[in-house]
């Protein structure tokens, strides 16, 4: 971290900032400059705030030279991290794991229904909310625990892992006696509280990007996760917000292979949240598989037009079934493979 002093800083301002750094258990190394002085902090691993030292009186810039996270850095583990999931399999590999199913569970028929037809198409796991974030209050809100144990019964049958998402502290508890991995939602990515207590649950956490996230963003949510004892995270792209209204979100295929170069996590797409329309849904599957995609995240339903949330965005078992064939075939030109 390089702390920039102003060009009227006086000796005064530069001592006091020296100080801290020393305070703070830090070496600090004066570079003069024609115009005015910086100082070097030494030894900072990316945990030091630069808050500390903006509102001092002298300072002009804090430049970090480390990223502000640690433990999700590349540079902290140069090979790719490989999450093992229950059931024999794995994403960050070779492989890329398809997880499908519908936004959430809504009743018995409809799961079974759902988790047969994908598991037919060759996904590995199943995605379901028990518990369902909506925006509005009087939209369906998910089954809750009988929900968790409609995802129980389907995994038994199955054999497929079972990837639902946990709202707040008290429901990660419940989430994570039954789910193989835990999700954060986007409206929860800053939920450092959750993030936290997801950190000490001993389960997988697929962590999404929020809406108004940058990629710094995401990774320092993870690092929450890491920092306390949890390796094992999966990061999902699942959209951003623009301006344009031509697609519910726009879903930023750039992340996978930047996300790659500045961690070692596994990164999946979510092109169903991405786009928001089910025609689009195919092309930005195959586009994040090409770009390097750890995994999809995909909405699959069994009758979408009769879903209690997300229908229009969910596909058809018969074009979920089509598009893993497609998936196959571009995982194979790209070196890879659908697990």
């Amino acid at each position: 971290m390089l702390i920039l002093l102003r060009s009227d800083a006086s000796a005064a301002d530069r001592a006091r900032v020296a100080a801290l750094i020393a305070e703070l258990g830090f070496e600090v190394r004066h570079i003069p400059g024609r115009q005015r002085d910086a100082l070097a902090v030494v030894g900072n691993d990316g945990r030091l705030d630069a808050a500390r030292f903006t509102a001092l009186s002298g300072v002009e810039e804090v430049v970090h030279l480390t990223k502000p996270y640690r433990m999700v850095a590349r540079e902290w583990r140069p090979e790719p991290t490989v999450v093992a999931i229950p059931g024999g399999i794995s994403i960050g590999g070779k492989a890329v794991l398809v997880v499908a199913g519908p936004c959430s569970v809504e009743s018995e028929e409809q799961i079974f229904r759902t988790a047969r037809a994908v598991q037919a198409a060759g996904a590995r796991a199943l995605r379901a909310g028990a518990f369902k974030p909506r925006t509005s209050p009087y939209a369906f809100q998910g089954l809750g625990a009988a929900g968790l144990a409609l995802l129980a019964a389907v995994r038994k049958e199955t054999g497929l892992a079972i990837v639902t998402e946990a709202m707040d502290e008290a429901g990660l508890e419940l989430v994570a006696e039954v789910a193989d991995v835990v999700q954060i939602g986007a409206r929860n990515m800053q939920n450092f509280a959750l993030l936290k207590r997801a950190g000490r649950a001993g389960k997988p956490v697929l962590l999404k990007r929020g809406p108004h996230a940058t990629l710094t963003d995401l990774l320092l949510s993870a690092e929450y996760v890491l920092s306390e004892g949890n390796p094992n995270v999966i990061l999902c792209e699942r959209g951003i917000r623009s301006f344009d209204s031509t697609t519910r979100n726009l879903l930023d295929v750039n992340a996978i292979p930047a996300v790659k170069s500045l961690s070692h996590l596994p990164i999946m797409a979510d092109p169903s949240h991405g786009t928001g329309k089910r025609a689009l849904v195919p092309a930005m599957a195959r586009a994040a598989v090409a770009a390097g995609a750890d995994g999809l995240l995909i909405e699959v339903h069994a009758d979408p037009e009769a879903a209690l949330s997300d229908g229009a965005q969910s596909l058809y078992p018969e074009q979920f079934a089509s598009l893993m064939d497609e998936l196959r075939a571009i995982a194979r030109a790209v070196g890879r493979e659908i697990a």
